[in-house]
């Protein structure tokens, strides 16, 4: 069983010690493993599995019931309507750890479901449970699968997006590292495709980021963007958790420490 202290990282981590993390958690989107770009979550899986192997606790917070399960209701887009999402996410829930637990076979990891309500982490006595539940998963070389519980969520009680759940799973287990993933390869001052947008490699604990431009989502089955993912860095960040911003095909690199992405520097403890 994992005897990790009850408090954020005893040490900051920092950018060039990430291939020494011990507690890592990643967050993937909607738009990274669904639909056309189903073919990703076997690299995905592959990057997970090689930190696992040199030893790191992995939690993974993974986007896409809805997403997945859409096809499946014959819907062409998101639904709009709450029940329609919950029954959508009911049939792709499923399929999505079923994806995932046959990708990791190839590897002997086996997969746990972790179904979070944001009144979970709110209430005292289910946060305590749910932080026992993913340290003794954790302890047992487990790989946590986490999503909002999207078949009993409601609109006034949502976490809003999963960038969200993934900085407050990681400061609920004292992750030393929380790596939020999407198809963009790093934080812009713009949306990358507009003239001017410049690349920003490292953004310091408390910086107010002036003169950013943040955006939402734009991929039509997501609802985490450029601004939700800022928002979640901070939570993570102020909790003594590190924050690294990169794209899900550069996964691999950020898990190896290789400089990619943009580095949210913690709060020191």
């Amino acid at each position: 069983m994992s005897h990790r202290a009850q408090s954020a990282p005893v040490t900051a981590l920092r950018r060039h010690d990430v291939a020494s993390a011990a507690r890592i958690v990643v967050k993937v989107g909607s738009s990274s493993i669904s639909g056309a770009n189903s073919g990703q979550i076997a690299p995905l899986v592959d990057a997970l599995a090689a930190a696992h192997g040199r030893g790191a606790e992995i939690v993974l917070v993974s986007s896409g019931a809805i997403a997945t399960g859409m096809p499946y209701l014959q819907l062409d887009e998101r639904p709009t309507d709450l029940a329609t999402q919950q029954a959508a996410a009911s049939v792709g829930q499923n399929l999505l750890i079923f994806r995932y637990q046959d990708s990791l076979d190839r590897y002997d990891i086996i997969a746990g479901q972790v179904l979070l309500t944001a009144g979970d982490l709110e209430n005292p006595s289910h946060r305590g449970n749910a932080h026992r539940a993913m340290d003794r998963l954790l302890g047992l070389r487990i790989l946590p699968i986490v999503n909002e519980n999207d078949t009993v969520a409601t609109h006034e009680i949502r976490f809003g997006d999963n960038d969200r759940l993934a900085a407050m799973v990681a400061t609920l287990i004292h992750a030393d590292l929380l790596v939020l993933l999407s198809d963009v390869d790093a934080l812009y001052t713009r949306a990358p495709h507009l003239p001017g947008a410049e690349r920003i490699d490292h953004v310091v604990h408390g910086d107010p980021m002036l003169g950013v431009e943040l955006s939402g989502s734009r991929s039509g089955v997501g609802t985490g963007g450029a601004d939700t993912k800022v928002s979640a860095a901070r939570i993570a960040a102020a909790a003594g958790t590190a924050v690294l911003l990169t794209s899900t095909g550069l996964v691999a690199e950020a898990l190896r420490g290789d400089l990619v992405g943009t580095w949210f520097a913690p709060a020191l403890p």
